[in-house]
């Protein structure tokens, strides 16, 4: 199971490398159109917005909630059976989320003025930061209805995954990035306000993603009609489980939406340069911990159907291990090369020296979260895959609050810095709950072994951090350097770190095969 999991995984790796390449792509462009002034803050602000109601009902709770389900109505009734459920959860699921998405573009002033109070309190005082608000309003109307169409293409890549088809569903998110970038190049510089370009460029994402899975959908034979059915015994479960879930998977999103509003009292520039920073601290995050998660919660949700709790912790170790092999590198490599990092992708056009420093700075803020965020991924399925919904939800409520004090603790000395230190030390908190209840409750506990490769890894890592630090050129020198330059030393730097680390790993016993047979040698004891 091991080395399905693991083939799995790359499958899903590589094609959100590729999703994530392009989403970099797509930054760079945006990051040179508009840089991190006004309009960049309200189109983040517009794109966050239907973003965050996404992962509740398309990738989130709804996924965690589904696939539970749809595992045990698959590996337990027959094909028309499963066809009925998917035909009424579609059209449920279809049915709530178009009159979501009306309701957005009906009241977009009202969502400005609640996520963007410092706009709105500007606009009524007549302050020139109240264009914001005016421009964000309508941004909202062109960018609310993707909520509908990536709902029902998460609809679809859950079906899609469950059956073990995880690259369609990986690509898909290459198709919005795709969009925007080609808004960026011939819709915005044909308007007075390009921002609004990319907001059309959003819209058009989420249709194209849509389509494209439809013919997968297809060949599988499970593209059904829609139909409505809330009371049916099974949309009501799943129903039931979304509900807490609503909530407890989407914690970060949460906190992510709570910055913003925090954000839109400070200087101008602020959600941008989080938003730059979310970013590239997304690209280890999708690769590795998403990946992970996604291959992970059909297999544990099986796992309990057959109540094969041997294989069910064997399964969540591998997860664990995995996600500290890639994460932990992963968030030292990012918080030591943070400025390079910045300047390289994005300081040209709009976005100056300045904006590259300050984003950086919350860049390494957020990377002290990164490896709690992954923990977070793969540790939740070890809940929603036995369909318990509810202690995550505590926990993230508890974490949420936490990170609401966080917020106005730090904010006030350290600004939209102390807005990412905030996030991250709320994952943390979230993460480290989950666990104590799964080894509480007997569910998982990482074993002595376990333990043993997280020392080699951290080892590794250190390795990695001295050596990248002793090579590093420092900032000044870097920016004298011509573009493609800067672009190849932080090339090397990056492989540098990598074959360290990997030689280091190596030498401690930690390579593929070895990740293989040991979880052989698991489940045969």
């Amino acid at each position: 199971m091991s080395s399905k999991l693991l083939k799995s995984g790359l499958i899903v790796s590589a094609m959100t490398l590729l999703s994530r390449v392009l989403g970099l792509v797509r930054d760079v462009v945006v990051a040179n159109l508009m840089g991190a002034g006004a309009a960049a803050d309200v189109f983040f602000f517009a794109n966050k917005i239907p973003n965050f109601l996404r992962r509740l009902f398309a990738e989130g709770a709804f996924a965690q909630a589904f696939v539970p389900v749809l595992s045990e109505v698959h590996g337990k009734h027959d094909e028309q059976a499963l066809k009925l459920f998917l035909a009424r959860v579609a059209g449920t699921l279809g049915t709530l989320v178009m009159i979501v998405t009306i309701i957005g573009v009906l009241g977009s002033p009202v969502l400005a003025a609640l996520f963007g109070t410092g706009w709105f309190l500007a606009y009524l005082d007549g302050a020139p930061d109240g264009a914001k608000f005016e421009l964000a309003s309508l941004m909202l109307k062109i960018t609310f209805p993707y909520l509908f169409f990536i709902t029902l293409t998460g609809l679809s890549g859950a079906i899609l995954n469950t059956l073990n088809k995880f690259a369609v569903a990986a690509f898909t998110p290459v198709l919005l990035n795709v969009a925007i970038i080609s808004a960026a190049i011939w819709i915005s510089p044909q308007l007075q306000e390009p921002a609004i370009g990319l907001a059309w460029g959003v819209f058009i994402g989420g249709i194209a993603q849509f389509a494209f899975q439809m013919p997968f959908l297809l060949r599988t034979g499970l593209l059904v009609k829609p139909r409505w059915g809330w009371r049916d015994p099974q949309v009501t479960k799943v129903r039931k489980l979304m509900i807490p879930a609503l909530f407890g998977v989407s914690v970060s999103q949460i906190n992510l939406l709570l910055d913003t509003f925090i954000a839109s009292f400070l200087v101008t520039g602020s959600i941008s340069w989080l938003y730059y920073s979310d970013r590239l601290l997304e690209f280890p995050l999708g690769l590795f911990g998403i990946a992970i998660a996604t291959v992970i919660l059909p297999t544990l949700s099986r796992n309990h159907v057959s109540a094969d709790s041997a294989q069910f912790k064997a399964n969540m170790d591998w997860a664990l291990r995995m996600v500290c092999l890639l994460g932990i590198p992963a968030a030292a490599g990012l918080m030591v090369l943070a400025e390079p990092m910045m300047m390289v992708l994005f300081e040209r056009g709009a976005f100056d020296a300045q904006d590259s420093q300050n984003a950086s700075y919350s860049l390494i803020a957020y990377g002290s979260g990164l490896v709690s965020f992954m923990l977070v991924k793969v540790l939740a399925p070890g809940f929603f895959s036995r369909q318990d919904t509810k202690t995550p939800v505590r926990y993230g409520i508890w974490a949420m609050t936490a990170n609401m004090v966080f917020n106005i603790i730090l904010a006030i000395p350290f600004g939209y810095v102390g807005l990412a230190i905030a996030t991250a030390m709320s994952a943390t908190l979230n993460a480290a709950l989950l666990y104590q209840k799964l080894h509480r409750l007997g569910v998982y506990q990482a074993s002595r072994r376990t333990l043993v490769f997280l020392a080699k890894v951290l080892f590794g890592t250190l390795l990695m951090v001295a050596v990248l630090l002793f090579a590093s050129p420092d900032m000044p020198a870097w920016r004298q350097l011509p573009v493609a330059e800067q672009g190849l030393q932080l090339a090397m730097l990056i492989g540098l770190g990598a074959l360290v680390l990997s030689v280091a790993c190596v030498l401690q016993g930690i390579h593929p095969s070895a990740l293989r047979a040991w979880s052989a040698k698991r489940r045969k004891g």
